[in-house]
């Protein structure tokens, strides 16, 4: 029986943990939740998984949910909260659905602890990966990542070497303006931009699916997981999302992850690594559409270009810069305050305003991210 934390469970990752974890009640026990300020659904998670330990976003909401749920559940706040949950001495596997560079001192307490991190929140690794992936060495704690493409690149490591490996091969749906003109971004409705065409996911993430940042970060994120150069990953839309991603090798060879875009699949593979679970959905060769890939058209989606100069500028920590600002970004266009093309120009204008500080540990991250996202909030992106 292991005991799982999830951080982030009234999310879309968290909820298809959860789902994950009660078809396996002899093997996953729920130790303990982490919600935003969903405490309806908290509470109708608790009814039904009856973990120790719940954290909520601030005092006033402990205070509340206190009220509704049996006393003998510890409820905890904030950050230091999902800390003290994270590193808690009875877990044995942490999943960290977070959303944002909320993620971050979490992600960092699991390792420290050396539980396994099974790994959904990539801005960790794209604003401190350098570090983390050291101190995950350091420490000998396992890293199983939980998106689907470092999911995929993940399994397709191990029909080879390491020394073998030619490139890494991220692919992306294209999101909903896969074939847009630029000029029409302007006009994009939230609730267009919301509308995937492959995966149902968060609101954040869904947006950097349609911008592509998502993708961006996702190269930086698997430069670190995967300590490979970053010349050596590349990116190629592939709208029918039955690939996930490739590993090529020297000798010509590329190895494939193939499975219906589910999220559920990649969580039970952490789970259960270096096994599998059963079957949760299956594909169907004779019934699938064909499958089509093209190259990312860089020019209406620069966050490729942005992303690719961060790599290529790694002391610089653009990631950071880009990771924070695009956090702004999609949270003013959610709520109405800067149109979707807004979006692409605040993430290359903070590339040059607010790159290139030094950062020298993972508060000085914290308050970097936190300066950059109040700042380009405070002006609605005129930064």
């Amino acid at each position: 029986m292991k005991n799982i934390v999830i951080l982030g469970s009234t999310g879309s990752v968290g909820k298809s943990s959860i789902q994950v974890i009660m078809r396996y009640p002899h093997k996953f026990r729920v130790l303990g939740i982490s919600g935003y300020r969903n405490i309806e659904l908290l509470k109708k998670q608790v009814s039904f998984l009856n973990p120790k330990i719940v954290v909520v976003k601030t005092k006033k909401d402990k205070i509340k949910l206190q009220e509704e749920i049996p006393s003998h559940i510890k409820i905890t706040y904030g950050e230091e909260g999902l800390c003290e949950l994270a590193s808690h001495p009875e877990a044995h596997i942490v999943i960290n659905a977070l959303s944002g560079t909320a993620g971050l001192f979490p992600t960092y307490s699991a390792i420290q602890s050396k539980r396994r991190l099974a790994l959904a929140n990539k801005e960790s690794l794209v604003a401190w990966g350098k570090h983390i992936m050291k101190k995950a060495r350091e420490n000998q704690a396992e890293i199983i990542p939980v998106d689907s493409e470092h999911s995929a690149l993940f399994q397709c490591l191990r029909a080879g070497k390491k020394r073998d490996v030619k490139r890494l091969i991220l692919t992306a749906s294209g999101g909903p303006f896969l074939h847009t003109p630029k000029q029409e971004f302007s006009y994009i409705s939230q609730e267009d931009a919301l509308k995937h065409p492959s995966w149902i996911m968060g609101k954040k993430v869904t947006i950097d699916s349609a911008t592509l940042m998502n993708k961006g970060f996702e190269m930086i994120e698997a430069r670190w997981l995967f300590n490979i150069k970053p010349s050596r990953i590349d990116v190629v839309i592939h709208p029918q999302s039955m690939i996930h991603s490739a590993v090529e090798f020297k000798d010509g060879s590329i190895i494939a992850q193939m499975a219906p875009p589910d999220m559920r699949i990649p969580i039970s593979y952490s789970l259960f690594y270096p096994q599998r679970g059963n079957e949760i959905n299956a594909l169907s060769f004779d019934e699938m559409q064909p499958l089509t890939f093209e190259k990312p058209d860089e020019e209406r989606f620069n966050t490729l270009t942005l992303a690719k100069y961060a790599l290529q500028n790694e002391d610089k920590n653009y990631a950071i810069v880009l990771n924070a600002a695009d956090e702004a970004a999609v949270e003013l266009f959610l709520n109405r305050k800067i149109t979707f093309d807004k979006i692409f120009d605040i993430l290359e204008k903070s590339i040059h305003i607010f790159g290139g500080k030094m950062i020298n540990s993972i508060y000085d991250v914290k308050n970097f991210t936190d300066e950059i996202i109040k700042n380009i909030k405070r002006y609605k992106g005129n930064i």
